[in-house]
């Protein structure tokens, strides 16, 4: 099993969980939206999943604490850049905007990825791959705009959009600097990013409590926190960072453009919606254009040869 999830191969299967994963947390945190205070879920969520994997993995965190240590300033960084403002800024901006503008703000992540990594290591994707990003952000768009473009220019954006816009730099920061992790098991780098980002939620929960914002015992309460603890952080984080670890974070950028379609199979199957042509347009552009994106330069370089 570990030889085959060291396969380049594999990254087509580990970054489609958490494409699937963060689609079902916009339904539950656009349901929850207004009802459950963001910092306060967040710190609860984080609080959850710390104490999950330091309940069933304290061996594993004990052998690895010398190496956690000593890269103590990496792994708070990325816990806080990736995990405590990304993770509460995602509730946060899910109050103000609306499902339709999260598709089309949300499908910059890709470009900011490439951007990122380029930007900070160097790394560049060849015309195909480059290709492939925006046949599938084409795709993405024929599903928001129903395949009538002139919707596309009646979009309003308003704070929630511009909160999505900067949490996608985070997120595209993040998945360019994974690489600098120290060497220890993705049980222990999750651990150690949820105590930091536990932390960084601290103050912002508190506030929230000083203002008359607590969390309730409802059943949305409950789901939320569930739900974003185990599918949208702990499944989703190690599938992505192991997927960026196969092919490179340029690459596994475009599984992002699949988070719709996702979002359209989660609406018609629980949401009693209906599919309709330019959901298929779409998901076929957004399946292409990942297809491309996600092929090995190298193989690209030697088919062109």
């Amino acid at each position: 099993m570990n030889q085959l999830l060291r396969h380049p191969a594999a990254a087509y299967v580990l970054l489609l969980i958490p494409a699937a994963s963060w689609a079902g947390n916009h339904v539950i945190a656009r349901a929850a939206a207004g009802l459950v205070p963001p910092a306060s879920l967040c710190l609860v969520r984080w609080a959850v999943l710390a104490a999950l994997i330091g309940m069933f993995t304290t061996e594993q965190i004990q052998a690895d604490w010398p190496r956690m240590k000593a890269s103590a300033p990496v792994l708070i960084f990325l816990g806080l850049v990736g995990a405590g403002v990304f993770g509460t800024l995602q509730f946060v901006a899910l109050k103000y905007t609306t499902a339709l503008n999260m598709g089309v703000v949300g499908s910059v992540a890709p470009a900011f990825i490439v951007l990122a990594s380029f930007l900070l290591f160097g790394d560049r994707l060849g015309p195909l791959q480059l290709t492939g990003v925006g046949i599938s952000f084409v795709g993405v768009l024929a599903i928001v705009s129903r395949l009538h473009p002139e919707m596309l220019a009646s979009l309003s954006f308003n704070a929630g959009d511009l909160i999505i816009i900067a949490n996608m730099s985070l997120w595209a920061v993040y998945s360019a600097c994974v690489r600098l992790r120290p060497a220890i098991a993705p049980m222990s780098f999750m651990f150690a990013l949820s105590v930091v980002a536990f932390v960084a939620n601290v103050p912002f929960a508190i506030w929230e409590f000083s203002a008359g914002q607590t969390l309730k015992p409802l059943p949305i309460t409950v789901a939320a926190i569930l739900y974003s603890a185990i599918f949208t952080t702990l499944l989703a984080y190690v599938c992505w960072n192991k997927g960026i670890e196969l092919v490179g974070a340029p690459r596994a950028s475009a599984f992002l453009h699949t988070v719709p379609v996702f979002s359209a199979i989660l609406a018609t199957t629980f949401l009693g919606e209906r599919l309709e042509l330019y959901h298929v347009v779409g998901f076929v552009l957004i399946l292409a254009g990942v297809t491309l994106a996600a092929r090995p330069q190298q193989a690209v370089a030697r088919k062109s040869r």
